[in-house]
């Protein structure tokens, strides 16, 4: 029987792309494939976790009980997507150590959004409104990307972010009917959440170095461009409906469109941030490897544990 040369597995594999078909762990994929879902993937889990530093340390300064509740709730689920995404990306043969180590070494990258500052409590409001909803937008759309375990993630995940979404737009809405100070808290947290929020889909997609070969491997369903318009259509209306100004000057409604126009992002501000020059870059990396340090005794009991038990089972 003839080999199959490699440029026959990838026209093999490109049309089963094409017709829509999953690409599951165990299948034959390209080497470029499976690294572009790990960086990307990885990238995602990293920025699950680490987005639960701004909201953290908030918890106890919640202003009720309820609030602290709701807030200690929605980390805890950060935290559980990471780990959704963390076992996800690993059936692509990379390790959580080592995805954890290119994170802590500053190698690997995570969402820019979350090396912004929580000045006030309106800022726990913005992130599950605006960042929470630019995630929706996103992960749904990811939910019918072409790796399966990728897509199954983004399942449950998305029911979770949903949630968050409606907390943090409860929490701007309730301020909004609240004192002329809590009015401008919240405003002020609008001001400063949303460009960043619509920084969250990456560059421009004539600036966008892998959204072509994704596109073409049905990893992302739809552009970052689309996927911006879509939220800011969204995210207009709801800001109006409980009277919070968009702090954008070009915003203007298009009658033949049916869609909102919008003024020019300052990408040199999100590339800055990316290259780790983002006002809290420094301290949300000394936050993660100080718990990834203070965590070691946990691993270690656990490895020791999951040790002696397979020793006993072998012995039984």
């Amino acid at each position: 029987m003839q080999a199959i040369s490699e440029q026959e597995r990838e026209a093999q594999f490109q049309a089963k792309i094409d017709r829509g078909e999953i690409i599951e762990a165990k299948d034959w994929m390209p080497e470029r494939y499976r690294k572009q879902l790990i960086r990307m993937m990885s990238q995602h889990a990293h920025s699950e976790v680490v987005g639960m530093l701004p909201e953290g340390n908030w918890i106890t300064r919640a202003p009720s009980l309820r609030r602290k509740a709701v807030l200690l709730a929605k980390v805890q689920d950060e935290g559980g997507h990471g780990l959704y995404i963390y076992c996800g990306t690993e059936t692509l043969g990379i390790s959580r150590e080592q995805m954890l180590d290119d994170l802590l070494s500053g190698k690997a990258k995570y969402s820019s959004i979350f090396n912004y500052p929580t000045l006030t409590w309106a800022d726990i409001g913005a992130i599950g409104w605006l960042v929470d909803g630019a995630a929706i937008i996103n992960q749904t759309a990811l939910a019918k990307c072409s790796y399966g375990p990728y897509a199954r993630a983004m399942v449950r995940i998305c029911k979770e972010e949903n949630f968050h979404h409606k907390q943090g737009y409860e929490i701007l809405a309730t301020l909004m009917r609240g004192t002329a100070e809590q009015k401008a808290m919240a405003q002020d947290a609008m001001n400063r959440w949303w460009w960043p929020s619509l920084m969250m889909f990456g560059p421009s997609d004539a600036n966008s170095p892998n959204s072509d070969e994704l596109m073409r491997w049905k990893v992302k369903r739809y552009s970052n461009d689309e996927l911006r318009t879509r939220f800011v259509d969204r995210t207009v209306p709801q800001a109006e409906n409980i009277g919070l100004k968009v702090p954008d000057a070009d915003l203007k409604y298009n009658e033949q469109t049916r869609s909102y126009e919008f003024g020019e992002i300052n990408w040199e501000e999100f590339f800055n941030v990316i290259k780790g020059n983002g006002i809290c870059n420094k301290e949300r990396l000394m936050a993660r490897k100080k718990a990834h340090a203070e965590g070691a005794w946990v691993r270690e009991a656990a490895e020791a544990y999951a040790k002696k038990k397979a020793t006993k089972n072998a012995a039984a």
